[in-house]
């Protein structure tokens, strides 16, 4: 899969042309609202969102009075207050026991905003955002109990997300870009990327690879690259999900339909990393093991699977996710098609064989 410009719009959105766009919208916006308002502001783009099923609590909270203004962000307004009285944690918290100080936290689900711009699998771009609500959290400090370490301060720790109701909320739901470097990614250039990145990876270790050998007990040597003859064609797993995919009966669906890529591009000790790992945005209720049930029994239920979902070999995509299908059923189905036991359509049959030669997972 290669980058393609000429199926790339004379403009795509970027992250402060979608930042605008948000700080636009109302408090309260629902996904329909969302999609309508990105379609308005990038012409030749036809956008739709979703709400995906998920929670999280961002850990930049706020020091509230007690009329509800915001007084500083907590963690380094709480370590000022440590250095007041000389890091003595029991004093802090006994003095600030004594205030009627709270903290506020916001909460939020994770939405993506899709819009084609291709025929392509890869041909389309992914905002991801989330939609989140400030709430009154709790008090400053925990009033029962003392912290006995600088973190356990530092760290609200106390705070009950149970408790989170519509009389404690502050602001919102509002929308915020995730991270600035993979906010907003059109998917087709974002794989040639992840493409080019392995290929450089693998190319300024060549030197050493081919110095290396493996010895056998008996003396032998053998070049490490003659035994690892691919070892320069490896093809990311990020690519070959959308390789598969085009390459199956799923391409008659658009992927952006089913999954979101939850999409990573950061550096670790000096090198950058990118990456994404497929989020579905549908699941079947039960995870499918192959155990020892019977190939067949295994193809009627993969076909549920399938039509559960409305999509074509929708359980590999599954199983390359792990979560609601073992890769082992994968494993037992490519035996059964050798065997001649089992039949898939042929372009699928081709992937899973490829997959069990070659497997990848997320």
């Amino acid at each position: 899969m290669t980058e393609s410009s000429d199926r790339l719009p004379t403009k795509l959105p970027d992250h402060n042309s979608v930042e605008a766009v948000l700080a636009r919208l109302s408090a309260g916006a629902d996904s329909t609202v969302l999609a309508e308002a990105l379609t308005r502001a990038f012409p030749g783009f036809g956008f739709s969102a979703t709400i995906y099923d998920d929670e999280y609590w961002r850990d930049t909270r706020s020091v509230l009075a007690a009329d509800g203004t915001r007084i500083a962000e907590y963690r380094p307004w709480m370590k000022a207050e440590l250095a007041k009285d000389n890091g003595d944690i029991a004093t802090v918290w006994r003095r600030l026991q004594d205030t009627d100080l709270q903290i506020s936290e916001w909460h939020g689900n994770s939405v993506y905003a899709f819009a084609p711009t291709g025929p392509g699998a890869a041909d389309y771009v992914q905002i991801s955002l989330g939609r989140e609500t400030e709430w009154r959290a709790g008090p400053i400090v925990n009033p029962a109990r003392r912290p006995w370490g600088e973190e356990a301060l530092l760290d609200p720790s106390w705070i009950n997300h149970d408790e989170m109701s519509d009389d404690n909320v502050l602001a919102g739901p509002l929308y915020r870009l995730n991270r600035a470097g993979s906010s907003v990614v059109h998917v087709r250039t974002f794989l040639a990327r992840c493409a080019r990145l392995e290929r450089a990876k693998r190319e300024a270790r060549r030197p050493e690879l081919e110095r290396r050998v493996w010895v056998r007990s008996d003396g032998t040597r053998t070049p490490f690259l003659d035994m690892q003859p691919d070892y320069f064609n490896f093809v990311p797993r990020e690519v070959r999900f959308f390789q598969d995919w085009e390459q199956s009966s799923a391409r008659s669906a658009k992927v952006y339909e089913h999954w979101a890529l939850d999409i990573r591009d950061y550096e670790y000790k000096g090198e950058r990393e990118i990456a994404f790992i497929p989020r579905p945005l549908h699941l079947p209720e039960e995870r499918l093991e192959a155990g020892d049930t019977s190939v067949h029994i295994l193809m009627d239920r993969i076909e549920t699977i399938d039509r559960t979902m409305g999509l074509p070999f929708a359980w590999f995509f599954l199983m390359t996710h792990g979560n609601k299908v073992s890769p082992e059923v994968g494993r037992t189905i490519a035996e059964g098609l050798r065997a001649g036991r089992v039949r898939l359509p042929d372009d699928n049959a081709k992937v899973l064989l490829r997959w069990v030669d070659k497997p990848y997972g997320f």
